[in-house]
């Protein structure tokens, strides 16, 4: 499945979106879709052939508790509604006991927690008319007494599970970054080839620590990690995130070619 060069799909950028000559795959989040209030510019992009990715953020797949049915079914009725080629969800957990975070949490590296992980993506794709992929989140923390790397723990999952990985290389350059690591390093130990596609996006730095906002442009060091990646395995789409403080259309225009450029993609401005 080529995708090739992307942008989220956001109400604020609906109209830039809409006028990119090049667009094959777009990603909306999926619990903004609801049905009878149609979001927009959006089916309009489906109708003309654009594939349109639901991009869960809600489901908490990595929590103790069994993921809730209802948001699970929501989730695959976006992808007939929306006609998607797959779906995609996070690496983390948003509840427990009750008590919603309001953030995607990191899960410790635990085989208890792997097979918490597992249980719930299981039962995720049994209700899905589509494949699943699973997105390792940016954290400004890592829980102690991990039993895994982080490569080996994915690797992992998708093993047990079948599913796809969601690559966000700014979440990959940003953990490293925060923990000291070189980011190529757990490029070398994924299973690039189960990669669906990936994110791009650029932060900010605050507090000594580098924060993965969507705000910022895409920085030249995540543009570099993007040649990384693609020297080693080119995936099928990259997808550039923004979430606020959106530039002029120009600028946009720019981040994507600069994407583009750096994977050696078609430009789709």
């Amino acid at each position: 499945m080529g995708l090739g060069v992307g942008i989220g799909w956001r109400p604020e950028i609906a109209g830039f979106v809409k006028e990119l000559p090049g667009l094959r795959f777009t990603e909306v989040i999926a619990e903004s879709v609801h049905e009878g209030h149609p979001l927009a510019g959006l089916l309009e992009l489906r109708d003309r052939g654009v594939q349109v990715v639901p991009h869960g953020v809600k489901l908490s797949l990595g929590g103790a508790e069994p993921v809730a049915a209802e948001r699970v079914a929501h989730l695959a009725w976006c992808a007939e509604y929306l006609n998607a080629p797959l779906v995609s969800e996070h690496v983390a957990f948003v509840r427990a006991g009750g008590v919603e975070a309001g953030h995607l949490l990191p899960v410790p590296r635990t085989r208890a927690s792997l097979d918490a992980l597992t249980a719930n993506i299981r039962r995720t794709q049994a209700e899905l008319p589509v494949p699943l992929a699973v997105e390792p989140i940016a954290a400004l923390f890592d829980w102690p007494d991990a039993e895994y790397e982080e490569g080996d723990f994915l690797t992992e999952l998708v093993e047990r599970t079948g599913a796809l990985l969601l690559l966000d290389i700014a979440n990959v350059y940003a953990n490293a970054r925060n923990r000291g690591e070189d980011p190529t390093v757990l490029l070398d130990r994924l299973p690039l080839e189960r990669v669906a596609y990936c994110h791009v996006a650029g932060g900010d730095e605050a507090g000594g620590r580098y924060h993965d906002t969507h705000t910022a442009s895409v920085p030249g060091d995540v543009l570099a990690l993007v040649k990384e990646l693609c020297a080693r395995h080119r995936p099928p789409g990259l997808l550039l995130e923004r979430d606020g403080r959106y530039p002029p259309a120009a600028e946009l225009r720019a981040e994507l070619d600069a994407i583009a450029t750096a994977a050696e993609m078609d430009l789709i401005t």
